[in-house]
């Protein structure tokens, strides 16, 4: 099993997303401060991530931006691409494929799935789009081993079953309703409305604070 923490992996790939930003903008290196800065922690916390993985390159310039970025990508991507099926085209759903397509070489979403007559047997921003009962069977024509999933929440549930028969390896699961899923499968459960509410109470803390403050 993977032996780097997962959040260690999710600051790799916000370090790569910011490195990736920073070689478009024709800089060269950068200092772990720095980066450190832009992510809100500490430059120790990056120094000791990236140590982690064995890269500690750091030099009077600072970290070499395209060498790093190179090596994270040894670290976090498959040696091939890695096919994506996305599970329920609403807004969500359509919102998240046209987000994510073609942002990383590495990560490809090949087929989309939903019950809507309007869309099965369609292409939804290039992506064909089958019916659900034909999950299983285009998860082993198109080898998908990952899921996002996106359909209404009452029907998430009903979902479990045919993804761990299908063989899908991982899934991000956009859902207000958390899922379990037996060892094996890999589930990032990732609930937008459970985020938003925690950064409203932060929100209100402040105020609160800043108004007894004055």
């Amino acid at each position: 099993m993977n032996t780097i923490p997962e959040k260690t992996i999710e600051r790799l790939s916000e370090y790569r997303r910011t490195l990736l930003a920073c070689h478009s903008q024709g800089i060269t290196h950068i200092f772990s401060h720095v980066l450190a800065g832009i992510h809100g922690i500490t430059a120790v916390q990056v120094r000791r991530d990236l140590m982690l993985i064995g890269f500690s390159s750091d030099t009077k310039k600072g970290y070499d931006v395209e060498v790093l970025i190179d090596f994270i990508g040894k670290i976090l991507d498959a040696p091939n691409v890695e096919h994506i099926g996305v599970i329920g085209m609403g807004h969500l759903g359509q919102a998240l494929t046209k987000y994510f397509n073609g942002r990383r070489s590495k990560l490809r979403i090949v087929a989309c799935f939903d019950v809507d007559p309007a869309k099965v047997g369609h292409r939804i921003d290039e992506i064909p789009c089958f019916h659900i009962s034909d999950f299983e069977e285009q998860v082993q024509r198109s080898e998908i081993k990952i899921v996002i999933l996106s359909s209404p929440t009452p029907i998430a549930s009903e979902l479990v079953i045919p993804i761990i028969n299908a063989g899908i390896k991982g899934v991000l699961n956009f859902t207000s309703m958390p899922l379990n899923f037996p060892r094996g499968i890999f589930v990032e459960n990732y609930d937008i409305t459970t985020l938003l509410e925690k950064v409203a109470y932060f929100v209100k803390e402040s105020e609160e604070s800043a108004e007894n403050q004055g």
